[in-house]
């Protein structure tokens, strides 16, 4: 059995959970999102593509209904014992095999709770599971129940994160020598992706981000390679993971010398990481933390160019996305916490004079101030 954790790390993360139901008076919880099994269970797949679920009674018995495809899957990755396979055929719904199974378990009429907010749950599964459902029991939007309980790390899963930081930093190591007038943004990204496969680590729940010239501006990955000119800027967003834990970084390198607005522009994002790093701390809001990102950039008069968010946690994630749903954006009342680990991130997108920018570090908090995960200093890269 392949788990990245002691069982009884497992037994305190369930405790937690039915705990968690109990204050919110629910009967069970019907997990679809990935990252929720995985953390309670070890259960580590890609086949939340398709329609499986998670059950867990109060009591802190679990069952997975899944595919045939995933059984064995379970049985290797997980702590679950108890493992129900729906079968695929001609217009199959599982969500009738689910709602067999809540009857099985006698939770007819019972208070469940759903995690409606996730990719493991699409739009057509969700429209099924309520057809069924609705009249059989009473169906509470619990989306964020173990998101919440996943926001503080553990001891061994800040091991991991920790590994994860260095897996990224030696991403960085390895772009590095390769970023020139010339060179290709493939092999930038293959020795990037290669060391940290290399190290140990995994594919990452979201693409490597990867943009020169025009699409420096971008922040999402798109197909597509070109070679860097004399000058030219290469904005980078990765990560190293490591048990599907991330630790993400973010930088533009300039390629040749830098104009004055590529240099104003890294100012302001120091500036801002610098403002953010002193409150990083408990008894700070995620809001804070957005508003003190926002002051620096509109007191620069960058307000067009910024973002409307700044960051956000980290974790065991999958795909399409590494980021978890506590976001740094504005009026978000979430209290920063000790053992979160968060990444900040300052992206100014110059659509007028066709400037990039970008700064971004994983950090751990603590009882004062926070700790950056990486060894990597905030400078500004220049390559030549």
């Amino acid at each position: 059995m392949a788990l990245h954790f002691e069982r009884e790390e497992y037994a305190a993360r369930l405790d937690k959970m039915t705990q968690s139901m109990r204050e919110q008076k629910l009967d069970a919880m019907l997990l679809f999102a990935q990252e929720s099994m995985y953390w309670l269970t070890g259960y580590d797949t890609f086949g939340f593509c398709f329609f499986q679920c998670l059950v867990v009674k109060a009591d802190g018995s679990m069952t997975l209904l899944t595919r045939s495809a995933d059984l064995r899957q379970a049985r290797q990755t997980s702590i679950i014992e108890n493992i129900v396979v729906w079968t695929d055929r001609t217009n199959a719904d599982p969500a009738l095999d689910l709602k067999n199974l809540l009857a099985d378990l006698d939770l007819l009429g019972e208070r469940i709770g759903v995690e409606y907010d996730t990719h493991g749950l699409t739009g057509a599964n969700c429209r099924k599971l309520d057809n069924q459902l609705q009249s059989f029991a009473q169906m509470i939007d619990a989306s964020y129940l173990v998101s919440h309980l996943r926001l503080i790390k553990s001891p061994a899963e800040i091991a991991h994160v920790r590994r994860a930081a260095a897996l990224a930093d030696a991403a960085l190591d390895a772009a590095l020598p390769l970023i020139k007038p010339g060179a290709g943004e493939a092999d930038i990204l293959a020795a990037m992706q290669g060391a940290v496969f290399s190290g140990g680590g995994d594919y990452p729940a979201n693409e490597f981000i990867i943009g020169s010239g025009e699409d420096a501006l971008l922040c999402r990955y798109k197909a597509g390679r070109r070679q860097l000119t004399t000058d030219d800027q290469l904005t980078l967003e990765w990560a190293g993971a490591f048990a599907h834990y991330h630790a993400a970084m973010m930088r533009t390198v300039i390629i040749g010398e830098p104009t004055p607005r590529h240099v104003e522009l890294y100012e302001a994002c120091r500036q801002a990481m610098d403002a953010i790093i002193a409150i990083l701390k408990p008894g700070t809001t995620f809001g804070d933390v957005f508003d003190a990102h926002a002051e620096v950039m509109d007191e620069r008069g960058l307000t067009r160019h910024r973002l409307n968010a700044c960051g956000y946690s980290l974790g065991a994630r999958f795909t399409p996305s590494w980021m978890e749903h506590q976001m740094f954006h504005a009026g978000n009342p979430l209290e920063i916490a000790p053992n979160m680990t968060l990444f900040v991130h300052m992206i100014i997108m110059d659509s007028e004079s066709g400037s990039a920018m970008t700064l971004g570090q994983t950090y751990l908090t603590t009882e004062d101030a926070p700790e950056s995960l990486s060894l990597k200093p905030l400078d500004l890269i220049i390559a030549s």
